[in-house]
């Protein structure tokens, strides 16, 4: 007996994309290898890491934790979908990563991913955060690399980049 396969029609980045892919698919695998959107990284496999993070509907989600059937009719981003157009082919950095580039909150850079997301989704709903408020902003996501010093410094310096984009 096969395996059951479902066509399901994600839409990423603003592309829409119909697949056929088995039932029990992970959002993340479904990204990395059915999309090839490496920029999600998968680290612990059980959503504790944060590493996998995307934006689902805005969200913040452990893509290793859902099935990509249950992203049918959601909006998906991916750290690849937070860079600006802003007419260049390229475009430019969100303010979450230009944040993260002028404070230097990356080493290894495997789960600076899931910070970007996590973070762009946190500004929405607090854009002016404390270095307290910023510190629960990342909670759940790990780190092995900065001591989050870094990490802490670029989120106050994306809201402030955000702040002066507006």
């Amino acid at each position: 007996m096969g395996e059951d396969v479902q066509e399901v029609r994600l839409t990423v980045n603003g592309v829409v994309h119909d697949l056929r892919v088995p039932a029990r698919r992970l959002l993340s695998d479904s990204l990395r290898h059915d999309l090839g959107l490496t920029g999600t990284h998968v680290g612990c496999e059980h959503g504790v890491c944060g590493a996998c993070t995307v934006l689902v509907d805005g969200r913040p989600v452990r893509s290793c934790l859902m099935f990509a059937v249950s992203a049918v009719d959601s909006e998906i981003t991916t750290v690849e979908g937070l860079t600006e157009r802003d007419g260049s082919p390229e475009g430019r950095l969100g303010p979450v990563q230009q944040g993260f580039a002028d404070c230097h909150g990356l080493q290894c850079g495997f789960c600076t991913p899931g910070f970007l997301t996590t973070i762009t989704a946190g500004l929405r709903d607090n854009p002016d955060p404390t270095e307290d408020e910023a510190r629960e902003m990342i909670a759940g996501n790990l780190c092995r690399c900065t001591g989050y010093a870094n990490i802490v410094a670029s989120v106050l310096r994306a809201a402030q980049i955000a702040s002066e984009r507006a």
